[in-house]
């Protein structure tokens, strides 16, 4: 796996959430023989025993329930562990979601999407109406999720400080996860000093959001750039389908990159069915971008 990547062009890579536990021999051997490098890792990685495909969310810090909450710090310490273990600098995490028993209101904005695939949302005043509604509610219902959730991330500052590893929050994609979108700076900003945290942007999470009408890409980065850590970088082309290459969609690269920084990291997290001639000219788009900077 990290020989094909080497050949590729690359130097470092990002383990992610699908790396099963039998891949680790053969990651150690790699890095070790000075194949590859590790950046970033994502949690869980690597997956808990018995898990054999990618479980980003397989336990959640937004739990009610005491063993899923003790099964994330576990697995979120192991990451860490691994990630420390490869001289990775950081390690990206989700931060969990709000669940819904009856009437999820991610469903009436996903009918309403569905219904009207040709429409600019953002400009739609029927929408904007029921967005409003879905907002609200899930305001309501989320106190104590997202109260766990903060409580949770801050259990494994000390630990993360201790390895010398970095975490970084993502910015999700779909309407129940944690947290709002407008809610992320304070919850960055509000981190005790010299915690061992800070921002993920994805691009193509951002690009959803956008369209949802539940944020300005530019802006966002804008708000969250005294805080951003590093990049997830792919491209959603027009249907809708994130994980494309750069420059295959609609995503605007150029202003993305005007938020890049020397000590950010920088990783094309591409769909597993993109073929080497996309990586490598995603690769090529992206080096292009850093060479105007």
């Amino acid at each position: 796996m990290l020989t094909e990547m080497a050949e590729l062009g690359f130097t470092h890579a990002e383990l992610s959430h699908g790396v099963r536990i039998t891949l680790v021999p053969g990651i150690m051997k790699a890095v070790e023989e000075g194949v590859m490098k590790i950046s970033t890792t994502h949690n869980f990685c690597p997956l808990p025993p018995g898990v054999n495909q990618a479980a980003p969310n397989l336990f959640e810090p937004s739990a009610g329930d005491v063993k899923e909450h003790e099964q994330w710090l576990r697995y979120t310490k192991r990451s860490i562990d691994f990630a420390a273990q490869l001289n990775a600098k950081l390690t990206v995490c989700h931060l969990g979601s709000v669940e819904f028993f009856w009437f999820n209101p991610a469903d009436k904005i996903a009918r309403y999407e569905k219904a009207h695939p040709a429409t600019d949302l953002r400009q739609d005043t029927a929408y904007q109406a029921i967005l409003a509604k879905c907002l609200a509610k899930m305001r309501k219902r989320m106190g104590p999720f997202w109260e766990r959730t903060q409580q949770s991330v801050r259990e494994i500052f000390d630990y993360a400080s201790s390895k010398g590893v970095k975490l970084g929050f993502e910015n999700r994609e779909k309407f129940t996860e944690l947290p709002l979108d407008d809610d992320y700076e304070s919850f960055i900003a509000g981190f005790p000093a010299g915690s061992p945290a800070g921002y993920w942007h994805d691009t193509g999470h951002a690009d959803i959001k956008e369209k949802m009408g539940l944020l300005d890409h530019r802006k966002h980065l804008e708000r969250m750039a005294p805080h951003t850590l590093g990049f997830h970088l792919h491209d959603v082309d027009a249907s809708g389908k994130d994980h494309q290459p750069i420059g295959d969609g609609h995503i605007d690269f150029k202003m993305v990159s005007e938020f890049w920084k020397p000590e950010h990291l920088l990783v094309l997290e591409l769909s597993p069915r993109v073929d080497p001639d996309g990586v490598r000219r995603s690769k090529e788009r992206i080096e292009e971008l850093i060479g105007w900077l």
